[in-house]
């Protein structure tokens, strides 16, 4: 197994757990805060796809998906384009509502194949490039991309957890 391909498992993984997450759950249920500070299962999405987005756009050298192809157009979040999450008040968190699994699932999978498009074309040599020099020690291509996976990885079982509850709820109603 190459280095490329072991990296293409992990951003599948996530895929796999994100598409999971969101299935069948209406936009109120994206929405649920389970406290007035939670995160909520649409934010969760929206938030690791567009880290996943703005860090591997920044890495590859290309356009962001969610501005190239529109999609921050198509969510009409009062953020600034540029947004990613990082640090969003409750209040912010709750403007993902009314946010559809439809509309969070496009922009996933476009983000996620841009991902594995970029990926797959990476060989061993590539991984030791210093991409982020604002660390001591300064970050790697290799260590970049497994901070990706971690985060999506820890983000979707969170939305994982969330939809548990949900699901659990709509039972006992």
């Amino acid at each position: 197994m190459t280095s490329a391909e072991l990296l293409l498992d992990g951003f599948g993984r996530v895929r796999e757990n994100v598409h999971a997450a969101l299935a069948g759950l209406t936009p109120e249920e994206l929405a649920v805060q389970l406290d007035p500070e939670a995160n909520s299962i649409a934010w969760l999405v929206w938030h690791l796809t567009r880290v996943q987005d703005d860090h591997i756009a920044d890495v590859a050298g290309i356009e962001q998906v969610w501005t190239a192809d529109g999609w921050a157009k198509r969510f009409e979040l009062p953020f600034d384009d540029s947004a990613t999450g990082y640090g969003d008040t409750a209040a912010e968190v709750a403007a993902l509502r009314g946010v559809s699994a439809e509309l969070l699932l496009g922009y996933f999978d476009a983000v996620h194949s841009q991902t594995a498009d970029y990926v797959a074309e990476l060989v061993d040599a590539d991984l030791p490039r210093i991409v982020d020099t604002r660390w001591d020690p300064p970050v790697t291509l290799g260590v970049r991309l497994i901070s990706v996976i971690d985060d999506d990885i820890q983000h979707s079982g969170q939305a994982a957890f969330i939809r548990g509850i949900l699901l659990r709820k709509r039972t006992t109603i």
